[in-house]
């Protein structure tokens, strides 16, 4: 059990038998009456996201999750192949269970697969990766006064905005979380 004022983000809990992540909470104490804490949930299952406030204090099952080290070793049809770095066990996911995560995943990349009663609920990609670009406009000399940004296609076919004078064949990190260049490789 879990405590309602022991939220934060990332915190999995267990409500109507599913598991649901805290993305936001916001403890309150309003000058009259008892606290409360007002949080936002996303359900790990479906992706849905609710709003829905406790009384502070008030205990609710977490969820206890199994974290797996996984290698993504190939990709067959529509399904994506990972195997389990301690048993060599195999586990194949789709698309919509890895989510829009799925843009920077690639072959013999090492993730964290979370587990909770056998059944996948997220999967985790490391939080920097290195990509080659391999579509963008060409800079032109004396663009980089105001420091704009241009869209870029890199070797996944994710879509990411860098600066101008990135060109064709550099090697860039990106933050996975946010979606923004870090800088050169």
């Amino acid at each position: 059990m879990i405590s309602s004022n022991d939220f934060r983000g990332g915190t999995s809990i267990e409500l109507d038998g599913s598991v649901w992540r805290v993305v936001e909470f916001l403890h309150v104490k309003p000058g009259k009456g008892s606290a409360f804490v007002r949080t936002k949930l996303k359900n790990a299952q479906t992706g849905s996201v609710v709003e829905k406030t406790f009384r502070a204090g008030e205990t609710v099952p977490q969820a206890i999750l199994d974290k797996r080290n996984m290698q993504h070793t190939y990709k067959e049809g529509d399904q994506f192949v990972f195997m389990d770095m301690e048993t060599y066990e195999e586990v194949r996911l789709n698309e919509t269970q890895i989510g829009d995560r799925v843009k920077y995943l690639l072959e013999e990349m090492e993730v964290n697969v979370l587990f909770w009663n056998d059944q996948v609920i997220d999967v985790e990609l490391p939080n920097t990766v290195s990509l080659e670009v391999i579509e963008t406009d060409p800079g032109v000399k004396g663009d980089t006064a105001t420091g704009g940004t241009k869209p870029a296609i890199v070797s996944t076919g994710a879509q990411i905005n860098v600066p101008l004078f990135i060109s064709i064949g550099e090697r860039i990190k990106i933050d996975t979380r946010e979606d923004k260049y870090l800088g050169r490789d």
